[in-house]
């Protein structure tokens, strides 16, 4: 039986932290930033936790 294979697209977006919670990037930061306040792009700049709801959807696509 080969071995499962991890979602590429969900290794390249989520990382573990040491506690096992999964960390995430915040969207809408890419282009278009004209028409967006500073304090919204700023705030769009650090990571966030993934909510509990869609942890075990994520770390689903996270396993080896």
């Amino acid at each position: 039986m080969p071995k499962m294979k991890s979602k590429s697209g969900a290794k390249k977006r989520f990382t573990l932290t040491g506690t096992g919670k999964i960390k995430r990037k915040h969207a809408f930061k890419s282009h278009i930033l004209t028409k967006k306040s500073t304090k919204r792009k700023r705030n769009l700049t650090y990571s966030t936790l993934v909510d509990k709801a869609d942890a075990a959807n994520v770390r689903e696509m996270l396993q080896n």
